[in-house]
């Protein structure tokens, strides 16, 4: 990998890193908590940082004015009678992060102020919190059903490339079955079975064993080609010479070279993952209410008045858009350094 590469990887990788500690830091990012209701500022649109007065003359300090809203039709006027100026490190709704209570929240206004960054909803819920702290479960989903899908597909690909006859032919028939299946509607159908109506945390679970549990057929295949390759080295056989179990081979001077192979399939495989948790509860079958994801956020989209009106419902969207490239870019770039390792 050449320098222009090394900077292009590290940059993507900064990147990434700054967007999901603001999502695993959403109580600190986040104005407000998720829950909270705002009746009188339904479906208010995101809130003017101004930065020059009344007098056209720039302040150093932005600010915001309050919001009237009429009781039909929900359209909002600012009053530029009040205005509140944006402070940074404010106390408001406690959180907790690593189990500590917090109020510390990066910024906000003094009530009784309001700052919706990117509006609100149908319940007056801030999205921009929403869709901070619904990125918590969205990506959390896609991390969790990578780790089992790797798992799966790495111990059942490991067995098939290393001892290979019978249990190979079974475990690549089934895993061509898998990779014949639509995994779309094999989670739709798979969902089906399973009540309507579950608790957020048991829904979550649900969600990603079954995500993870449908995609192991593909990183199956790519360990099995490792494992097939690294077995007939010489190196393996002197290990197996001087009395060398299966296991240590296998731990020792199998995996270790088939690690590239999984870490590229960790990055494409969190995106999908991802995608397929917000398809899910878009469509209902996911993660429900109260508790925010980026797909039963999204679900309000279904209302063509909503849809037509109150643009700033796709955030959580725009949020995902940054994600997914920034993962794509990363796989490619990752995928060509590993193409290049000479075995």
């Amino acid at each position: 990998m050449n320098k222009m590469q090394h900077h292009k990887l590290f940059l993507l990788t900064m990147v990434l890193a700054v967007l999901h500690a603001a999502v695993i830091f959403a109580g600190f990012v986040a104005p407000y908590d998720p829950a909270t209701q705002n009746r009188e500022f339904a479906f208010a649109p995101p809130t003017k940082i101004h930065f020059t007065n009344s007098a056209g003359q720039f302040t150093w300090r932005p600010f915001v004015r309050s919001s009237k809203g009429d009781e039909v039709g929900h359209s909002y006027r600012e009053d530029t009678s009040e205005l509140f100026p944006m402070r940074f490190f404010v106390h408001g709704d406690r959180y907790r992060i690593a189990g500590m209570s917090m109020s510390v929240h990066l910024f906000g206004v003094d009530a009784p102020g309001r700052v919706f960054t990117l509006g609100t909803d149908s319940f007056g819920r801030d999205v921009l919190s929403r869709a901070l702290y619904g990125g918590q479960i969205s990506l959390l989903a896609g991390l969790v059903a990578t780790a089992i899908t790797l798992l799966i597909g790495t111990f059942l690909g490991g067995l098939a490339g290393f001892y290979g006859g019978w249990l190979d032919d079974a475990i690549m028939r089934v895993a061509d079955l898998f990779l014949a299946l639509p995994w779309l509607y094999l989670l739709f159908a798979i969902r089906a079975f399973l009540p309507l109506q579950m608790e957020p945390l048991q829904a979550f679970l649900v969600l990603v064993v079954v995500i993870g549990t449908v995609g192991w057929a593909r990183p199956a295949r790519l360990v099995r080609g490792v494992v097939l390759s690294a077995r007939e080295r010489n190196y393996v056989h002197a290990a197996r010479g001087f009395g060398a179990s299966d296991g240590y081979i296998v731990w020792r001077h199998i995996l270790p070279g088939a690690a590239g192979v999984i870490v590229t399939q960790a990055i494409l495989l969190i995106p999908q993952y991802v995608m397929a948790e917000i398809t899910l509860s878009f469509l209902g079958l996911g993660v429900g209410e109260p508790v925010p994801t980026w797909g039963n956020m999204l679900n309000a989209l279904m209302q063509m008045s909503v849809l037509q009106s109150y643009w700033w419902m796709i955030a959580p969207a725009l949020l995902a858009i940054p994600f997914f490239l920034g993962y794509q870019f990363l796989g490619s770039l990752w995928g060509e350094q590993v193409a290049r390792v000479k075995p």
